[in-house]
């Protein structure tokens, strides 16, 4: 069964293309390293009558969307592995800039994830 790491972060709708950008060179590198996946999506649809809407879980501001982003791999020790690799890739800090993010790094979410249920 695949291993996911999923985020849910914030950002700027100014710098949507930008951060835009980053990921798709960030994807470039986690495929290389060996993920199966890579996929990063802008919130459309966030007005929903039900359970904890996404602008409320993350403090939403005017001005600011967010991002649902997950990566799959093999297996747990498959996504250490891979990432293990990209964090040493210099092509990830020479595009990772800590005082010049396009998001805001302290509101994101991180988290791996075993598959439960595929259909």
């Amino acid at each position: 069964m695949n291993y996911v790491d999923g985020f849910v972060l914030v950002l700027p709708q100014k710098r949507v293309s930008e951060y835009l950008a980053m990921a798709r060179k960030a994807s470039k590198i986690w495929k290389e390293h060996g993920a199966l996946e890579y996929r990063e999506a802008i919130a459309d649809d966030l007005n929903v009558p039900y359970g904890l809407p996404f602008p409320k879980l993350t403090k939403l501001k005017d001005g600011e969307t967010v991002v649902f982003a997950w990566i799959v791999y093999k297996s747990k020790a498959h996504r250490n592995s891979v990432n293990k690799k990209v964090m040493k890739d210099k092509r990830v800090h020479e595009m990772c800039d800590p005082k010049d993010m396009p998001f805001d790094v302290k509101r994101m979410s991180y988290g791996g994830f075993k598959i439960a249920v595929v259909a």
